[in-house]
């Protein structure tokens, strides 16, 4: 799979430009024997082949692995972990659906990984060696992440040892420590939209203990209307290490408040680019996490890393939206959908009047969803190096406990930003309780268990063999804490789920020279469905894209076989200059994969989750990367085709439905939200040994529209970004640094859908009718800093 040439952009480039004082005399010695060879010192790279570690040399790795380093987060300003995925790793692109620059979805390959409801989790992320993902729903809530605090992370191919969710790969992050940061840092930045950023880290080494503290803030308005965000994170980590063992503390602690526009017509688009087509549209989460990390070195050969953590998950939202429920037209009453529907009911069963005078357009509704986790978990593992290769073997447990409460009310929108309000005297608004939409009080326990082993070879000193295979155990129960509900769907919330699967894997890497290696493997990874996709499993009680749950029918999990062969290698050009390069390919097949579909009985755009057959991601990555004493370039191209297996029928907004609203998606079609080209690219260079300045593009083709599954449609449209960037040391402890964001100002957008029309009435565009929405990306943006090291 993807770039393991990205191993450079890291740790490794530092260990071949210090290196690089052995290569004169390994120049000189190759002259004397007319030796023509130019490889570069063998560099001891290890990757960590589990969450706990596990290293094993790179160049006998079977798999594809992009690894990056605290300065490659920092390379527009401020440490941006998704912002060094979207600029530098081969295969990923970003969504937003949301509208937010903190709450990207993260694609790689075509799997996926979102901080929102909505999206099976393709992804598996580990910070310290813990699992990530929350329980609840397989989410990543990136605003939380400390990004300042990373020390480094890897993004892995194909190894099914990183357990549930892995489908695409996964994402191993480590935290800094007072051993691997000491000294202190404050860096403070600003600039276009109400930017303000700063963040404070100091790391001390006493003896055998170290202590490392990270704080940081951020707060901006956004570009566009209700656009703001105001994020407080931060990282702690106590350590002390002896002569064969080690143990470290941390604790993380972040606190977001994110508001997004969301998507929005294109024609109210065309009209005001700044506009929201409703509100409020919000997120708070608080996060707390605790964990715990051991590695014990047993004896010369033998060593055991165990982590134990736990954490807790507060969530609200809030989402403001249009009707569901309109005058009946007998001047009294609501009808769910309007004349010809049903009676609309509150909560005892009441039926809500109609309290509006001035038509249908002016009605709206909020959701309002509450989530509170409880996470928990501990691994534990034996690494060997023996005459039977280097063997890792573990056991692990993830588990966590979550209470989610979800409530709609029927209120009004308010003329000119759409806003939803209450009538005086109504609270929240008028509670609704009807069929299709039903107030919610759910408990949800998740257990998931894991053992796994896996052991490199070498067969001969050339050729490596990996053979690996994870064994793992989801449980997940479900208990109804709201009582009987005469409008809720049948079955109820009550329910327990066993899923189990067995993933084995098998690799080889062979050195064709000592600076070149070609690899292949095949691997077979599984994702349990999540208490939220089993919770929102019936087209009948429909949920909201953001948390709303309903029936409790069974889903089958999502088994994947992955096959890959690629090669990288590295090379002397001249002297102190590298040369990496990194191409390979990649077939991928999902069985029973999990989507997000519309109901058909809910006029709002609520939905369900439901497998739907199986999915093909195939493609290819081709990198470059040339380091020197002043230069640093790269570039890498990317394919990605991601295809429907199976046919079935979607309900959709899009103009292209049948009359009954539905779109019928046939094998073959495209996955929407995944373009088939990436192209990403850039430079550094050291004017003086003071003054840097660089800049990185990114260019991507069309995707097709989420609810154009069919490929009826026109795509999104592509875009190409240019961003640049300066640092200029003004003394050896103070840093002057600036950016600029899309120089060109492109107009660009990063996520389709389309919208119901008709139901919200629209200032800035009264008539519109097209359903196409588009969430919109930033303009230009211009940021400067400083950056004081102690």
């Amino acid at each position: 799979m993807a770039a393991g040439f990205m191993i450079l952009a890291g740790r490794t480039r530092r260990l071949l430009l210090a290196s690089a004082a052995l290569v004169p005399g390994l120049a000189m010695a190759q002259t004397s024997d007319s030796s023509t060879d130019t490889t570069p010192p063998v560099i001891n790279v290890h990757i960590g082949v589990s969450p706990l570690g596990g290293g094993v040399p790179l160049q006998k790795w079977p798999t594809a692995v992009q690894s990056f380093s605290a300065q490659d987060l920092t390379k527009q300003g401020a440490a941006d972990f998704t912002g060094a995925l979207a600029r530098q790793a081969a295969g990923v692109n970003l969504q937003n659906s949301q509208a937010n620059p903190y709450q990207p979805s993260v694609l790689y390959h075509g799997y996926e990984l979102s901080p929102i409801q909505g999206t099976p989790a393709g992804l598996s992320v580990y910070v310290n060696g813990a699992r990530f993902n929350t329980p609840f729903g397989d989410l990543a809530l990136w605003s939380v992440l400390p990004d300042d605090a990373i020390d480094s992370f890897d993004l892995v191919d194909g190894n099914p040892v990183f357990g549930l969710n892995a489908l695409g790969g996964a994402i191993d992050v480590k935290m800094k420590n007072g051993f691997t940061a000491p000294g202190g840092v404050l860096e403070l930045q600003g600039g276009s939209f109400g930017t303000v950023e700063g963040h404070l880290e100091y790391g001390k080494q006493v003896g055998n203990a170290a202590a490392y503290v990270d704080i940081s803030a951020a707060r901006n308005t956004g570009w566009r209307d209700a656009q703001g965000s105001d994020i407080k994170s931060a990282y702690a980590d106590l350590g002390w290490r002896g002569s064969a063992a080690a143990l470290h503390i941390n604790l993380i602690a972040g606190n977001s408040g994110l508001h997004g526009p969301g998507t929005v017509p294109v024609e109210v688009l065309a009209a005001d680019p700044n506009a929201q087509f409703t509100g409020p549209n919000s997120i708070n989460d608080k996060y707390l996490r605790l964990s715990s990390t051991l590695d014990l070195q047993l004896s010369r050969d033998t060593s055991l890393q165990a982590v134990l953590y736990y954490e807790n998950i507060w969530e609200h939202l809030l989402n403001g939206n249009g009707p569901s429920d309109l005058p009946c037209g007998d001047g009294q009453n609501l009808c769910q959908g309007g004349a010809g529907g049903s009676y609309s009911t509150a909560a005892g069963g009441g039926i809500i009047p109609q309290y509006l005078p001035n038509g249908n357009n002016a009605y709206g509704q909020l959701n309002l969803n509450t989530t509170n986790t409880n996470g928990y978990g501990a691994s534990a593992q034996i690494t060997h190096k023996g005459a039977l290769g280097q063997l890792v073997a573990g056991l692990s447990y993830d588990g966590g406990y979550s209470t989610y409460g979800a409530a709609a009310y029927d209120g009004a929108l308010s003329p000119s930003t759409r806003d939803y309000y209450a009538l005086p005297g109504t609270g929240l608004g008028y509670p609704v309780d009807e069929p299709g939409n039903v107030p919610v009080n759910v408990g949800l326990r998740n257990a998931y268990y894991g053992l796994y082993a896996t052991d490199t070879i070498d067969l001969t000193k050339k050729l490596s063999l990996t053979l690996g295979g994870r064994f793992n155990i989801a449980q997940i129960a479900l208990h109804n804490e709201r009582g009987y509900d005469p409008n809720a769907a049948p079955g109820g919330l009550n329910g327990s789920h066993y899923y189990q699967h067995f993933n084995p894997s098998v690799g080889m890497a062979y050195a064709l020279t000592r600076a070149v290696t070609l690899y292949g493997s095949w691997s077979v990874q599984n994702a349990a469905p999540t208490p939220a996709e089993l919770s929102c499993a019936s087209p009948l009680d429909s949920c909201a894209l953001a948390n709303f749950m309903s029936g409790d029918p069974a889903l089958k999990q999502i088994v994947s076989q992955n096959f890959q062969a690629g090669l990288r290698g590295t090379f002397v050009v001249g002297g102190l200059n590298f040369l990496s390069i990194q191409a390979d390919v990649y077939d991928d097949e999902t069985r029973d994969d999990i989507e997000f579909l519309q109901s058909p009985y809910n006029p709002q755009g609520n939905g369900y989750f439901s497998n739907i057959g199986s999915v093909h991601r195939r493609g290819g990555d081709l990198a470059a990367q040339f380091d020197s004493a002043k230069w640093h370039l790269y570039a890498s191209y990317s394919r990605v085709q991601a295809t429907y297996g199976a046919s079935f029928i979607e309900r959709s907004n899009s103009p292209n439905a049948d009359a009954s609203g539905n779109i019928t998606v046939n094998s073959g079609d495209f996955l929407p939200g995944v373009p088939k080209n990436l192209i990403k690219f850039g430079a550094d260079y050291k004017i003086t040994p003071r003054w840097s300045v660089g800049f990185s593009g990114t260019a991507q083709t069309g995707s097709y529209l989420y609810g154009d599954a069919a490929n009826l449609d026109k795509p999104l449209p592509g875009y190409a970004l240019i961003d640049l960037n300066t640092r200029y040391s003004v003394t050896p402890h103070l840093t002057l640094f600036g950016s600029i964001d899309n120089v060109t100002d492109q107009r660009y957008y990063v996520y389709g859908t389309y919208s119901s029309v008709g139901g919200v009435y629209v200032a800035q565009a009264p008539n519109y009718s097209n359903p196409r929405s588009y969430s919109i990306g930033a303009p230009v943006a211009v940021t400067a800093g400083m950056k004081l090291t102690f």
